[in-house]
């Protein structure tokens, strides 16, 4: 009890922590581009503390493009470099990976004037360093996971609200009523029950379109039934009580006794599931992801990474799967852990 107390507080710390991190994802994340789609190809899948040189190109950009929760579009374009020269009037400079003592130059009208040797180092030329080294395309793997967690835990919020709404409704009118109702819903439930979660969630996929929000909405479309038998089974048994004949007895509608009678007795379990529902939601759409039906590129999501970067575990590059691997295991195992906690303090009943 003790143990799955403490384990549960430092869970919610830690999911907390991830819903902050994930607010404020492109104010940490060193590539706060739009998907953190900074691309450097010369300097693909580097290891974890990778460091550069990065000379820097201004862009025209529009600063009304800029937003806190979609990223703000690159001012520069970003060259990855070994070494650079300026001699006479000519910046030039030696592209990451080429031959040694090849320099190629580089237009200097694209720089604001004047332009001068001692403003490039610290201004045009910085040092650019990758903590969790670069993907298969050159990009911020550290700015990929941070932008990606929004997906994970925005599909586990959206999912969880749609199977409660569609659960509870459901499965509280078969409980309370019984008779048709439950006859009818019931069927409803088991006929759902038995098809293959990951392929009803695929096939609803596909009739709404691939993309971001179809995803949210197919996900959450195939959990309701497990909150609607949990809900059903519990109204059944709160139904008969003392109280709720006197809430019958007093006239009270029908509404009114589920929403304030029988809703707050049973609200218990339903917690419970739906922090387990959560986690198979994140599950979900990261299988999703991987077998390329989430969300689409470039938007980031874990499931995705690992889809991208699952053949390097056989290429002598392991980390670039098992990071986010490893930060889908860490979600889901915080909610699992959560819903045993909140279990005990509910002292909700197997």
């Amino acid at each position: 009890m003790k143990i799955n107390r403490i384990g549960g507080i430092l869970s919610l710390g830690y999911i907390l922590l991830i819903c902050l991190v994930s607010l404020l994802a492109y104010e940490l994340a060193p590539d706060a581009s739009p998907s953190a789609n900074q691309m450097h190809l010369s300097i693909h899948s580097k290891p974890p503390g990778f460091k550069t040189k990065m000379l820097l190109i201004p862009l025209e950009t529009d600063p009304s493009e800029s937003s806190f929760f979609w990223g703000t579009p690159s001012q520069y374009d970003e060259i990855p470099i070994q070494a650079w020269r300026y001699q006479g009037t000519t910046l030039e400079i030696q592209v990451h990976g080429a031959a040694e003592g090849f320099f190629k130059p580089v237009d200097v009208s694209r720089f604001p004037k004047p332009f001068r040797a001692d403003s490039i180092e610290g201004r045009w030329v910085v040092d650019r360093s990758f903590p969790l080294g670069t993907d298969k395309y050159g990009r911020d793997l550290l700015s990929r996971l941070l932008v990606g967690s929004r997906i994970s835990l925005s599909i586990g919020f959206v999912a969880v609200l749609i199977s409660l709404l569609i659960g509870v409704i459901l499965g509280g009118v078969a409980g309370y009523f019984g008779g048709i109702w439950d006859r009818l819903i019931l069927w409803l439930i088991n006929v759902v029950w038995s098809i293959p979660t990951l392929l009803m969630v695929i096939g609803i996929t596909l009739v709404l379109g691939r993309g971001f929000w179809q995803v949210f909405i197919a996900v959450g479309l195939s959990m309701w039934v497990e909150v609607a038998r949990l809900v059903r089974g519990q109204v059944i048994s709160v139904r008969e009580k003392t109280f709720i004949e006197a809430a019958h007895a007093l006239g009270f509608s029908h509404f009114r006794i589920l929403y304030s009678h029988i809703l707050p007795v049973i609200i218990g379990p339903i917690i419970v599931m739906a922090s387990a529902n959560f986690a198979s939601a994140i599950l979900i759409e990261s299988g999703l992801s991987f077998l390329g039906i989430g969300a689409q590129p470039p938007v980031p999501s874990w499931g995705g990474m690992v889809k991208e970067h699952f053949r390097y575990l056989l290429l002598g590059k392991p980390y670039l799967a098992l990071i986010p691997g490893f930060a889908i295991m860490t979600l889901v195992l915080t909610f699992m852990t959560l819903g045993n906690a909140l279990q005990d303090y509910l002292d909700v009943k197997q």
